[in-house]
């Protein structure tokens, strides 16, 4: 019994990772039919915060004080956790084949660190270091800046910030008090990241494009329907709720790692479904940045004693 609960929980962190890396590739259809990218990320975080407004009360029930004291925080989360990290990926996948721009986004927890470092005075271990120094080569390798393969610095400047978006999305979600469900958490973060963006948007800061008529999607006219429902529906309720259950069940140190096989799955179906490949070269780098960030996991798991990290949930990259 005990293995097939296991085996329950490693199905549902694949779900979670294999949903959360159909994202890029939905986007970028609405992308080429004229939505701007702030559109694209209120539509997807706006449903699927509605989508999840109910399980997200019900988990609250009894703890109201909780929400009034994380109030602040978790506004702050939605602003740069979600709105900022999501617009900046969502741009960069503008610019960039969508499993290069999931792999600058990744260096967010590299970003972390250093944060932690310079701010908390938190010295990394040694184990951190070389896992920081092999993404940081990895980078180096992915940009493949004298290759056939050189990338739109724009697009890299967008992917950059969306790592900062995303390690500051870690930072925060670390601070949240654990007595906030996850689940309510993930709502409202995502209706305030929604908000924020939807209002900076009608006062004419950011740009708000968006187009209803048929996509581009797997080489196939589509109604622009069909990537709006798989943005919100698949790559964010289904895999925030099926990265939430896999928590539970295989505990953070385990579920952490599985669901770095989000970039694995973000170019494979990148590659299936719109025929971007990155370069033999990009390949070399992606393996250095995803076995530095296993790394640097793995480091900062160590670091916490065991009853805590399986206690721990840690919420979903937000991609």
């Amino acid at each position: 019994m005990q293995q097939r609960t296991a085996g329950a929980g490693l199905g549902l962190a694949l779900l979670s990772a294999v949903t959360f890396a159909t994202s890029g590739t939905f986007a970028r259809s609405l992308i080429e039919a004229g939505w701007s990218a702030e559109a694209v990320v209120i539509a997807r975080v706006g449903i699927a915060a509605l989508v999840l407004a109910v399980p997200a009360v019900l988990a609250l029930r009894g703890r109201g004080h909780v929400l009034r004291r994380t109030l602040n925080q978790v506004g702050v989360f939605g602003l740069l956790g979600v709105a900022t990290a999501q617009a900046c990926f969502f741009n960069a996948v503008r610019y960039l084949p969508v499993g290069v721009a999931l792999l600058l986004e990744y260096l967010g927890i590299v970003l972390v660190v250093a944060w932690m470092w310079l701010v908390h005075r938190q010295r990394p271990r040694r184990l951190t270091v070389v896992g920081s120094v092999a993404a940081l080569g990895g980078l180096a390798f992915v940009l493949d800046l004298t290759g056939a393969g050189r990338l739109d610095p724009v697009g890299v400047l967008w992917g950059l910030g969306a790592a900062v978006g995303l390690a500051a999305y870690f930072v925060l979600a670390a601070q949240v008090d654990d007595e906030l469900p996850s689940v309510t958490m993930a709502s409202l973060g995502m209706a305030v990241g929604a908000t924020a963006l939807a209002l900076l948007g009608l006062v004419g800061i950011l740009p708000l494009r968006a187009t209803f008529g048929s996509v581009d999607f797997a080489g196939r006219h589509t109604s622009w329907l069909v990537p709006i429902a798989g943005l919100s529906l698949i790559a964010a309720v289904v895999a925030y709720l099926a990265g939430i259950a896999a928590t539970r069940i295989l505990g953070a140190r385990l579920s952490s790692f599985v669901g770095l096989t989000e970039v694995m799955f973000a170019v494979l179906i990148a590659w299936l479904v719109l025929g971007e490949l990155p370069t033999v070269v990009q390949f070399l780098g992606g393996a250095l940045i995803v076995a530095g960030v296993a790394l640097v996991r793995l480091d900062e798991l160590r670091g916490v004693p065991a009853e805590r990290a399986e206690e721990r949930t840690d919420a979903p990259a937000l991609t």
